[in-house]
C-alpha cells in the first residue's frame, strides 16, 4: 500500500486521507490502485457509518493528475488502457460503496480530483477552493464513467462548459451549478463535513444504505413497478431499525438504531 494514501478509521467515520502534500494531492496511479481496497476496509468496519474523502494536511483536495507519470503511463496505449481502468475502478469504488460518502474540499480540486469529488454523494467545499476540469488543455477526453458523473450532477450546458473551456471557477459558481452541495468558511471544509457526516450518522443506517441503492436503481432504470424497487421498499418494514424508530417517535424519545 502507498504511503500516499491512507485509510483513518475513527468511529463513525472512515477518513480517506490524500497524502502528497509535496504535489499537492496529484493522484498518481498507485494512488487510485490502493483506492478499491482502502474503500473495502470502510465497508468492513462495523463501526463506520461515513465515509469522508479529503486532502489532509496538503492545502488541495488534488491537483490533478501526477503529470511526472505521462510519459511511462501513457507510453503505448496498452499503458494508457492499463491506467485509465485502475482509475476507473477506484472511482467505481467509490461510487459503488455501501456507505454514505462525503468529499472535504480545500484549495485546488482539479482533473482527477474532481472526478474522485464527483464519486462521492456528496461535497462539501470551502469559499476558497478551485474547480477544474482540463483534459481539453492537454488534448485528452474525459472518460465517460466520470462525464457521466457530471452530467448527472450539473447538466449537459454545464458540463459542456466546463470541459470546452477547461477553465478554472471558484466554488460559489461551483455550488450555484449544483457540482458541490455546501459550501464552508476557508479552511473550515473537513470540520465542515464531519459536521454533515455526523448527521448522516444520526439516523437510521439502514435507511441510508436502502436510499443509496434506490437512488442508484432509479439512475439505472428502475421504475415504480420494478421488482427490486418494490422489494426494498418492502425489506424496510421488517428491519431492526424500523420497529425501533417507530416505537421511539410513539413514545416521544431519541431512536436508538442498532443496524451496522
Amino acid at each position: 500500500m502507498t504511503p500516499s494514501i491512507r485509510l483513518d478509521i475513527e468511529a463513525p467515520f472512515a477518513e480517506l486521507v490524500l497524502n502528497k502534500p509535496e504535489k499537492r494531492n496529484a493522484l498518481s496511479v498507485d494512488m487510485w490502485a490502493a483506492i478499491p481496497e482502502l474503500i473495502a476496509q470502510a465497508e468492513a468496519a462495523e463501526q463506520v457509518k461515513v465515509v469522508i474523502i479529503h486532502g489532509g494536511d496538503a492545502g488541495a483536495f488534488a491537483a490533478g493528475a501526477d503529470i511526472s507519470e505521462f510519459e511511462t503511463t501513457y507510453a503505448t496505449a496498452e499503458s494508457a488502457a492499463a491506467s485509465g481502468d485502475t482509475i476507473a475502478r477506484a472511482l467505481d469504488a467509490v461510487e459503488a460503496c455501501k456507505k454514505p460518502v462525503v468529499a472535504a474540499i480545500e484549495g485546488a480540486c482539479v482533473g482527477g480530483g474532481v472526478s474522485l469529488a464527483m464519486a462521492a454523494d456528496l461535497r462539501v467545499a470551502s469559499e476558497s477552493s478551485k474547480f477544474g476540469v482540463t483534459p481539453g488543455k492537454l488534448g485528452l477526453v474525459y472518460p465517460a464513467g466520470d462525464t457521466r458523473r457530471l452530467l448527472a450532477a450539473i447538466g449537459p450546458s454545464a458540463t459542456k462548459d466546463i470541459l470546452f473551456t477547461g477553465r478554472v471557477f471558484m466554488a460559489d459558481e461551483a455550488k450555484s451549478i449544483g457540482l458541490i452541495d455546501r459550501i464552508s468558511d476557508a479552511g473550515e471544509a473537513l470540520s465542515a463535513a464531519r459536521a454533515f457526516a455526523g448527521d448522516i450518522a444520526a439516523i437510521s443506517q439502514w435507511s441510508t444504505r436502502a436510499t443509496k441503492k434506490m437512488i442508484a436503481g432509479i439512475e439505472t432504470g428502475w421504475t415504480e413497478a420494478s421488482p427490486e424497487a418494490r422489494a426494498l421498499f418492502l425489506e424496510g418494514f421488517s428491519n431492526e431499525d424500523f420497529e425501533e424508530g417507530y416505537r421511539a417517535f410513539l413514545q416521544k424519545r431519541p431512536a436508538d438504531f442498532t443496524f451496522k
